[in-house]
């Protein structure tokens, strides 16, 4: 590969080793590199710490509407990432004053809801699905549990009704495959949040629709509506994620181990250290150039987008923690940055959920194993999201619980 010449970011290779593609990138290209993404569409990879933060800091030079892509007229219809570039009338896609009032109103909304009993709907949900393979004495903790506990826990703010979440959950998890009923999967997603909306518009409740749709700033319902899938998918793939990481850290390596059973820190410091070593957010589009800029020694023009490396800025040598301080170092960007990072309070609930259900795991499975050899673990070949496709574990088996 020649110095400049592009890097092909598409393709299964990227779930192998994404750490070492992100350091040979670094090491051929510098901060910021010319990249190629599906069809070979370019673009540029933000991956120095200080560049991302840079850019996210700078709505006014770097902003979030989609529709400044100059590569338009080059981009098919059924463009893969379209999904993740194609404008509408969400808070994603909102800039200056109008992203202000939306996220200002996504925030209250949830910063309403009391945090413990927030941990207590994680702590029911939990033993809820535990209660569903406990006496197996053997389980995937991906499909069955890590990607499922954040689910509940968004049915219950949003007031859905408890027997509507089964099929929430399916249809959510058929959404974010790569089979052939995805799409009708995510439609039928998209269709209950519009039932939801309109439901708590007659009637509404102590939930975060029914304070979006009160809320002083007078949001429409279909504005309610586009803000709830944001949340939804903001919170539940990325949590999902962090949870599944962090056991299958804690299942195969000792040192990480001890940390989450209470020896070396806490499990909310080595939940950070996740962050730190493995985000589930690996990198996100995007920004939009507003003008002619430079980068990190490039030159960037009006309209061509930045993909930000998350990952890759958390392992930019210049800024990264010792292993040691990997655990109460919060400086890393697995939660953006600037007025488009993860709306407050976000992290803090995330953080919430994905330490609650590994406490919980850890109380009610304390001889968890991995039940496979460590190289069967696959990654699902997203250059996006980091995850694996399944955990798959055994314990001694055990009863049921019920909490209150």
């Amino acid at each position: 590969m020649k110095a400049e010449e592009p890097v092909r970011l598409y393709g299964t290779h990227i779930a192998a080793d994404p750490a070492e593609l992100y350091e040979e990138i670094r090491g051929r290209h510098g901060s910021v590199a010319p990249i190629l993404l599906d069809d070979d569409v370019p673009a540029w990879f933000v991956i120095g710490y200080r560049e991302v933060h840079h850019v996210t800091a700078n709505p006014q030079m770097f902003a979030r509407d989609s529709r400044r892509w100059n590569q338009w007229p080059n981009i098919p219809e059924n463009w893969p990432l379209l999904p993740y570039v194609g404008w509408n009338p969400s808070v994603m896609f909102a800039e200056a004053g109008e992203h202000q009032r939306r996220a200002g109103a996504i925030g209250d909304a949830l910063d309403v809801i009391d945090r413990t009993e927030l941990t207590s709907i994680c702590e029911r949900a939990s033993d809820l699905l535990i209660d569903t393979f406990a006496g197996d004495g053997e389980a995937d903790l991906v499909a069955q549990y890590a990607t499922i506990v954040p689910l509940y826990v968004l049915a219950k703010i949003f007031g859905l009704p408890d027997a509507d979440v089964p099929t929430l959950v399916q249809d959510i998890a058929e959404s974010l495959d790569v089979g052939e009923g995805a799409a009708d999967a995510y439609g039928r997603v998209q269709a209950r949040m519009q039932r939801l909306v309109k439901d708590k518009k007659d009637r509404p409740g102590p939930d975060v629709p029914s304070r979006l749709l009160n809320h002083p700033t007078g949001l429409t319902e279909e504005e309610v509506f586009m803000d709830l899938l944001v949340v939804l998918a903001a919170a539940q793939a990325p949590t999902g994620n962090w949870i599944g990481n962090a056991l299958r850290l804690m299942l195969i390596d000792d040192d990480f181990s001890v940390s989450l059973q209470g020896g070396r820190s806490s499990v909310a410091q080595a939940l950070n250290e996740v962050l730190w070593k493995d985000t589930p957010t690996q990198n996100f589009i995007g920004r939009w150039a507003v003008h002619d800029c430079e980068l990190g020694g490039r030159r960037v023009h009006r309209g061509d987008l930045l993909v930000l490396g998350f990952a890759a800025a958390n392992r930019d040598p210049q800024v990264r923690p010792s292993f040691h301080d990997t655990g109460t170092n919060r400086a890393h960007m697995s939660f953006g940055h600037g007025e488009h990072g993860c709306t407050y309070p976000g992290p803090e609930m995330g953080e919430i959920m994905a330490k609650t259900a590994i406490e919980v795991l850890l109380d009610r499975l304390p001889d968890v194993r991995l039940a496979v050899d460590v190289k069967e673990l696959q990654w699902r070949p997203s250059l996006w999201m980091r995850g694996l496709f399944a955990l798959p574990v055994s314990f001694t088996p055990t009863t049921r619980v019920s909490r209150g």
